[in-house]
């Protein structure tokens, strides 16, 4: 089992950038496929991007694409999420995620990931 906690959020003016982490302990995150999500208030869960097993391929939301960067350091068993160009659309709880399933087209479905952090709040202002 793995635990993960969440942090670096905060509030931001647009345009801005922040650096979201994620902790993981328990188990090695090599092992997993990795995800962050993101809800706002009144909101469904939303899909941001997917680090698959292994972290070879990355998969980004049309919405974040060019402006949202994933990265892992295997050697802090820590995740990253780099969002640049931040936008008032991107308010929300983002939330990292984790399963050691091979995910390939199912990536987006926040109910295949068997791990869930807290969630850390990102408010952007305009």
């Amino acid at each position: 089992q793995v635990q993960l906690v969440e942090s670096g959020g905060g509030l931001v003016q647009a345009g801005g950038s922040l650096r979201l982490s994620c902790a993981a302990s328990g188990r090695t995150i090599r092992n997993y496929a990795m995800a962050w999500f993101r809800q706002a208030p009144g909101k469904e869960r939303e899909f941001v991007v997917h680090m698959a097993w292994g972290g070879a391929n990355t998969d980004y939301a049309d919405s974040v694409k060019g402006r949202f960067t994933i990265s892992r350091d295997n050697t802090k068993n820590t995740m990253y999420l780099q969002m640049n160009s931040l936008k008032p659309e991107d308010t929300a709880v983002y939330y990292c995620a984790a399963t050691p399933a091979i995910l390939n087209r199912v990536y987006g479905d926040f109910r295949r990931y068997d791990y869930w952090g807290q969630g850390t709040q990102v408010t952007v202002s305009s």
